[in-house]
C-alpha cells in the first residue's frame, strides 16, 4: 500500500493536485465500508498510527496533504478519533475531509445538528475540504438535497469556523448532478448572505 501511495504523491504535483484522500480502513476482511468491532481496539489504532507515520514521511517528501475523512466503518470513525489523530500524529500534513453523511447513519434532526457541530468545532483548524452527500430516513446515502441533512446548517457552521475550501459532491447519479448544483448554489448563496 505505501509503495502505490507513493506512485500516487509523486503524480500529484502534474495531477494538478496536493491532497491524497487516505480511507482509514476496516479490520472487516470482507467490506471496506462495514463496521467491525475491532476496528476500536488499540490494536487496530497502533497499526494505523504505524501506517499514517510512513504514510507522513512520504507527504513531507513529496509536499502533498493526506485527508483524513471520519467514516464509522474505519478506524477513524468520529470527529473524536479524527482529533486524536491529529493530536497524537502531530503533523501539519494531516487535513481533514469533512462529510456530514459519514458522521452518523441513523439520527434525529436535534442529534444530527449537535454531531455536526462537534465535529465541525473539534476539528475546524484542520478541515481542508468537505463533501456533500447526503442519508435517507433509513440511513442510505442518497444526493445532496435528497436526505435528511440539512446542509444550510452544515455550511453555516463551516463558515462561523472560517472553512474557505472546496466543497465536492460525490456518490450521485449523473441525472442527479444538475439538481445537487442547483441545490448546493442555492444553499451556498442563501448561507453567505446570512
Amino acid at each position: 500500500g505505501m509503495q502505490r501511495l507513493e506512485v500516487i504523491m509523486q503524480r500529484c504535483a502534474a495531477m494538478g493536485t496536493s491532497m491524497v484522500s487516505l480511507c482509514t480502513g476496516t479490520r472487516d476482511a470482507e467490506d471496506q465500508w462495514r463496521w467491525h468491532p475491532d476496528n476500536a481496539s488499540e490494536s487496530a489504532w497502533s497499526d494505523l498510527r504505524k501506517e499514517m507515520d510512513a504514510a507522513v514521511e512520504l507527504a513531507d517528501r513529496y509536499d502533498v496533504a493526506l485527508g483524513v475523512e471520519p467514516e464509522l466503518a474505519n478506524v477513524v470513525a468520529d470527529a473524536q478519533t479524527a482529533r486524536r489523530l491529529l493530536d497524537e500524529v502531530g503533523s501539519a500534513r494531516i487535513k481533514i475531509i469533512v462529510d456530514p453523511a459519514n458522521l452518523f447513519e441513523r439520527a434525529d434532526p436535534d442529534e444530527r445538528r449537535k454531531i455536526i457541530e462537534r465535529a465541525v468545532d473539534l476539528l475546524a483548524p484542520e478541515i481542508a475540504m468537505a463533501h456533500a452527500k447526503d442519508r435517507d430516513a433509513q440511513g442510505g446515502f442518497v444526493a445532496a438535497g435528497k436526505g435528511v441533512i440539512e446542509f444550510g446548517h452544515f455550511l453555516t457552521r463551516l463558515k462561523r469556523a472560517d472553512f474557505d475550501g472546496p466543497l465536492v459532491t460525490h456518490g450521485l447519479d449523473a441525472s442527479d448532478a444538475a439538481a445537487v448544483g442547483s441545490f448546493l448554489r442555492k444553499t451556498l448563496s442563501e448561507v453567505q448572505k446570512s
